[in-house]
């Protein structure tokens, strides 16, 4: 054992530690980080994603648009009859059509002529439910606030 600790002892350390490969070589070059090149990274980067995001809602416009139907059919209402199911009526030229709406199907339940729906003629008169509501709340603050200036 003492000659081979001897022969340890002989070498100097670092020499030692770069055969072992524990220290780099002595030659190493000293790297410079750029900032601004990962902030220039970061800003590519976000107008790459908002341009990507403004691409798919200009194509989500441009195909949806067909989807929503023509002047020839018209959606009047619809019912939920059911967690996944609905009755609506759909007017398609001078007929209206009643409609089951299932989630594996659509079925025609009943075909009026336009001037048979009695809620056709009535739907253009009638005020919307809560119209009378919001109409009073309306008026209850515009004497509010008439009377705040009046006050003042």
């Amino acid at each position: 054992m003492k000659p081979l600790a001897a022969t340890f002892a002989a070498l100097p350390l670092p020499a030692l530690a770069q055969q072992a490969a524990i220290l780099p070589p002595a030659t190493t070059t000293a790297t410079t980080i750029e900032p601004l090149a990962g902030v220039g990274q970061m800003i590519f980067g976000l107008v790459a994603v908002l341009a990507i995001l403004v691409a798919c809602v200009w194509l989500l416009r441009r195909f949806a648009e067909p989807l929503r139907g023509s002047g020839a059919v018209r959606v009047l209402g619809a019912t939920a009859v059911g967690p996944r199911e609905k009755v609506v009526l759909v007017e398609a030229g001078e007929k209206v059509l009643m409609l089951g709406v299932t989630a594996a199907n659509v079925r025609t339940l009943h075909v009026f002529a336009r001037d048979e729906l009695p809620l056709a003629a009535s739907a253009a008169t009638t005020p919307p439910p809560g119209a009378a509501i919001v109409a009073s709340f309306a008026n209850r603050l515009r004497d509010a606030i008439k009377g705040r200036r009046d006050a003042g």
